[in-house]
């Protein structure tokens, strides 16, 4: 099943079982929609592919800014965390 171009829609036994492949496809270009218990769960997209955070953007993302939870295994503190995942 496709939903987009080059958009393969899989579900996670289809994931688990053939990781390796999926991997060298995605690296080839290939994105993945990956469905848990019927309905699309995640995304799996090359790097390339990935938009970055647009301003005005962050405002609306939960994960933005939050509290942190319990503590950081690599020593890294929240702020930290906000530069890796949305590059600022």
């Amino acid at each position: 099943m496709r939903t987009r171009e080059d958009d393969v829609v899989i579900n996670t036994k289809q994931l688990r079982s053939t990781l390796r492949q999926i991997i060298e496809a995605v690296m080839q270009g290939t994105s993945y929609t990956v469905l848990y218990r019927s309905r699309p769960a995640f995304r799996i997209v090359p790097v390339e592919k990935v938009r970055p955070v647009q301003d005005g953007q962050l405002s609306r993302d939960p994960l933005f800014g939050a509290r942190a939870l319990g503590h950081s295994e690599d020593g890294d503190l929240g702020p930290r965390h906000d530069e890796i995942i949305y590059g600022r």
